[in-house]
């Protein structure tokens, strides 16, 4: 038994040191320096036949779409439209990763019996009328509770071309001002 364990001890250590057999460091040398092509940088990342980004399968994602913004993921004119769309209305919740805007219920001044809630998504990463959509939810006063009223479809539509509109401006804005 004692030879089957030291069996296995010495194959582990000759499996562990095989792992590094080939992992000794490079130098520059002067014949590095003429296999570059003259360039004293032997690190330099090299080519690959499938251009810079590598392979990718199975994507339709256009590699020069700058619609989407670098910090979020979710199309960045959309999600600020609709900041801009619900500016006076209270956020209690803002998910630029998910696209999710959550608003809390706003009543205005005029109309202190009704009240409103808004739920914004933004769908994904292109400037397109199907990547957004939001929801209008309306509650009434009934003596001292708050009261689920239908909401009409037509002003979900008008709130998603009032989002839509604000975001087109904002990608003329940004198109102006990268031609200056």
């Amino acid at each position: 038994m004692k030879t089957f364990y030291s069996f296995v001890a010495l194959s582990s250590i000759l499996l562990i040191s095989a792992c590094g057999a080939n992992s000794e460091a490079k130098y520059p040398t002067g014949a590095d320096r003429a296999s570059t092509g003259g360039s004293n940088n032997i690190y330099n990342k090299s080519q690959s036949i499938f251009g810079e980004g590598g392979l990718e399968l199975f994507s339709n994602k256009d590699k020069n779409d700058d619609q989407g913004g670098a910090g979020i993921g979710v199309n960045a004119l959309l999600w600020r439209a609709s900041l801009d769309a619900i500016n006076f209305m209270p956020i209690t919740t803002a998910d630029p990763f998910g696209g999710t805007i959550i608003t809390d219920w706003y009543s205005n001044a005029g109309a202190p019996n009704e009240r409103f809630k808004v739920n914004a998504y933004i769908l994904g990463r292109e400037l397109r009328a199907d990547n957004v959509r939001a929801r209008l939810f309306r509650q009434t006063k009934s003596g001292s509770n708050w009261v689920d009223a239908p909401s009409d479809e037509a002003a979900n539509r008008q709130l998603e071309d009032a989002i839509l509109t604000r975001a087109r401006e904002l990608r003329v804005a940004t198109l102006q001002r990268n031609k200056k």
